[in-house]
């Protein structure tokens, strides 16, 4: 019998579950699928924004947007076409009943647990498919998955349940080779974040300035300090590379962000005898700013761009 089994709500950028269906079944093939479900969780800001996964008799389903994703476990020969319909209906009533904000700020797993509610009636629905609505246009959907077909991810991409394995995007059908990193959108600017962008170029600035500055001193007066300039140029590649850390996702970008505010604040130690402390509080200032800004701007998923 083709039917839904499971879904469940998830944060995109750390994999936190938001809420889920109460599940009955702990078959061994259920259990393995959890895990499966984990995996993918913590993989979502790496991968497309519709996926399917077939794990023998089972298939998982998922769609991202808006930095949620919503993932489903039916049997194998449930149709494609009503699984992304159904996932299509839960973030429709998601979006509309919580704001970016509450899911950004979430810390608790299952926050927003009542949602369970939504998930089991249109699950029910889904599983009896005469009940379903004549008013949802399941052409649109299909003529959808057929121009832009879910990306199908492997169990040997998994790797073990187990042991958490690499995951490997590979090859997005219909598209070609894809790397993560360059693909994936950034949530909007906010005005802070504006801020510290200008801010971070007027630092760079600043230390360019200041670096042939030093060139010209070291030209004039042969006992003049080389590391000086080195210095200058270092806090302006690190100022510059923030800006680009803002504006375009890459992997490991917070990672990143925070070696580069490192970076900074030696620079600026380092020069601390050619600048007096307010201008040092300033660069290291807006350093730390412009690394918070890099770290709350997170990826989001595709907006929707269908209608069922």
């Amino acid at each position: 019998m083709s039917m839904i089994l499971s879904a469940s709500v998830v944060r995109v950028r750390d994999g936190l579950p938001l809420s889920a269906s109460t599940d009955y079944d702990q078959s061994t093939g259920m259990q393995e699928c959890r895990k499966y479900f984990k995996m993918l969780s913590k993989k979502l800001s790496q991968l497309p924004d519709r996926c399917t996964l077939k794990t023998g008799q089972y298939n998982i389903n998922f769609i991202s947007s808006l930095g949620v994703s919503y993932m489903m476990l039916c049997t194998e020969n449930y149709p494609s076409v009503l699984a992304f319909c159904f996932l299509d209906e839960l973030q429709k009533e998601f979006i509309t009943t919580y704001n970016m904000m509450k899911t950004n700020t979430a810390i608790r797993p299952y926050c927003f647990i009542e949602f369970d509610n939504f998930i089991q009636r249109t699950k029910q629905r889904y599983n009896n498919t005469r009940s379903l609505s004549t008013k949802m246009n399941l052409a649109d959907m299909q003529t959808e998955i057929k121009l832009r077909p879910p990306y199908q991810i492997s169990v040997s991409e998994l790797g073990s349940a187990n042991g958490f394995a690499h995951l490997s995007v590979g090859e997005y059908k219909g598209t070609g080779k894809i790397s993560a990193a360059p693909h994936q959108r950034l949530e909007p600017v906010t005005l802070p974040g504006i801020v510290s962008f200008v801010l971070s170029l007027l630092c760079g600035a600043l230390n360019l300035i200041r670096g042939f500055h030093a060139i010209e001193s070291l030209l004039q007066n042969e006992g003049e300090d080389f590391s000086y300039v080195i210095a200058f140029f270092l806090g302006t590649a690190a100022c510059l590379y923030q800006c680009y850390l803002f504006v375009y996702y890459t992997g490991w970008r917070n990672a990143k962000s925070f070696l580069t505010f490192g970076l900074i604040c030696l620079c600026n130690m380092y020069l601390y005898e050619l600048r007096n402390l307010w201008q040092l509080f300033f660069h290291v200032t807006v350093g730390a700013f412009s690394t918070l800004q890099i770290r709350l701007r997170q990826p989001q998923g595709k907006s929707p761009d269908y209608n069922v």
